[in-house]
């Protein structure tokens, strides 16, 4: 049986790109007898509103969409996500980090720069060399650090991987495309990647529908799949909304939101019509 997720994160107001990956992934469960899951992922306390979760819920159910099961919360999640890390860190796959992203970007600059990876340019490795007796030292003395996945070891283990999307096909999973990758850091617990990975598990998510700028996610997911013995779903990462200047729907763009629309006396099938999706 297919099981899609539809996972917003409550840092603003839905728009249409939102609902059209809500719309898409209860298409594609309603199409196969299957079920859609809603998670609220919820971990960047600084970004995260109470407010935005309330708006969420309101406009999944205004669109008409009913979650197959209770509504996951990943700030009710922490232990699983630090049951995880536990499993990580016993392997020696995580080393901490301690270096600001200042001193990242001025290292990368004095090298003459770095290629990008996920989130900016790849880590170049600092911290990796630091001894456990200076790293544990820093530890103690609550030094602020982050909790860096070693690629170079885990691909030791996890050798070649690949991962399956219903749009471009199968892929061979690229893990040094993210460099070390931040798994934890002391704001944050846990990262995207950590916590998506092990609630799609949790959830038995078989079909991952999302857009296309998180398509270069999959190949370091696809890796902690691997690692945390995870089962792996297919994904199908779809275009992104643009408007009729050409510019992508986002909330840091002030996209239309599915509560203005509403306002504005729209009706879900207006949305539907907005977004080109049929019943």
């Amino acid at each position: 049986m297919i099981v899609t997720r539809f996972a917003p994160s409550p840092t603003g107001h839905l728009h249409l790109g939102h609902a059209y990956s809500a719309l898409l992934a209860w298409q594609e469960a309603k199409k196969a007898g299957g079920k859609c899951l809603l998670r609220i992922e919820d971990i960047d306390a600084a970004r995260c509103r109470e407010e935005f979760v309330d708006s969420i819920l309101e406009d999944i159910h205004w669109l008409g969409l009913v979650p197959d099961g209770p509504v996951l919360r990943q700030s009710d999640r922490m232990p699983a996500y630090e049951d995880a890390l536990t499993s990580l860190k016993s392997r020696g796959l995580l080393y901490p980090c301690f270096c600001t992203r200042r001193q990242i970007i001025a290292e990368i600059n004095s090298a003459g720069g770095a290629p990008h990876g996920l989130d900016g340019p790849v880590y170049p490795g600092t911290c990796k060399g630091l001894t456990k007796a200076e790293a544990s030292k820093r530890i103690r003395a609550n030094e602020p650090h982050a909790l860096r996945l070693n690629i170079l070891k885990a691909e030791q283990i996890a050798g070649n991987l690949t991962w399956t999307d219903r749009l471009t096909g199968t892929q061979s999973a690229d893990y040094r495309i993210a460099g070390d990758v931040v798994l934890a850091r002391k704001d944050i617990r846990n990262s995207y990647h950590l916590a998506v990975t092990v609630d799609d598990a949790a959830q038995g998510i078989s079909l991952v529908i999302r857009g296309e700028d998180l398509f270069s996610a999959a190949h370091i997911q696809r890796l902690l799949q691997t690692l945390l013995g995870l089962p792996t779903p297919e994904y199908q990462h779809h275009p992104l909304l643009h408007d009729e200047s050409g510019q992508r729907l986002a909330k840091r763009a002030g996209s239309p939101t599915i509560r203005s629309l509403r306002a504005a006396g729209h009706r879900p099938d207006d949305i539907r019509k907005m977004i080109r999706i049929a019943d």
